[in-house]
């Protein structure tokens, strides 16, 4: 499957995902003391940060005119929006920082250099991190899904504070509606 345009997507013919409870535990966890490579060529350890976190997990990103990872990637429950998902945290990131948000970061499995361009192409004002090597995914025992023999995270979005998880997103879909509803909460939410 080509993917043209990663960013109009008609939803209602992409498959939800369901809960299947696979965050439940995340709610008061603390965060590791892992250091993940970020976007900006720095190390980041979430759980030095002081303040508010947001950190929007999900599997991959595309790239516009590429193959899909596989074929049916669309069909795949929770897998398409990832893209959307990104672009609608940076549009909405001010705001968010306004709303109590030291700190987003984007975070998926895919290494750095990938990401990099991603976050270049895409003019991001936020780091997206990589824990290619499953470090921060395995600590937290994220949810995930094998796909194409890759371990790729499934959609989510922590809310950390002085590194405590104190809220999970989880199933997000669509997926680009996540950074609005992030934003509800923590205007509802303050710190």
């Amino acid at each position: 499957m080509n993917q043209r345009n990663l960013l109009e997507v008609d939803w209602s013919k992409i498959p939800a995902p369901s809960d299947d409870g696979g965050a439940a535990h995340l709610p008061g966890m603390a965060i590791p003391p892992i250091g993940l490579r970020a976007t900006d060529d720095t190390m980041v350890t979430l759980s030095a940060l002081s303040g508010r976190s947001v950190v929007f997990a999900y599997p991959r990103t595309g790239e516009p005119g590429k193959i899909a990872l596989v074929d049916d990637w669309d069909m795949i429950p929770g897998a398409r929006g990832c893209t959307p998902q990104t672009c609608a945290f940076r549009d909405l990131f001010a705001e968010l920082k306004a709303a109590g948000a030291a700190h987003v970061f984007g975070l998926s499995t895919q290494d750095n250099a990938y990401q990099t361009e991603m976050a270049s192409r895409l003019h991001l004002p936020f780091p997206v991190l990589s824990d290619e090597k499953l470090e921060l995914t395995k600590a937290l025992r994220l949810p995930t899904m094998e796909v194409a023999g890759l371990t790729l995270i499934k959609r989510l979005t922590l809310i950390i504070d002085d590194a405590r998880i104190t809220h999970v997103f989880y199933p997000v879909f669509p997926p680009d509606q996540n950074a609005a509803e992030v934003l509800a909460w923590l205007k509802e939410n303050k710190a």
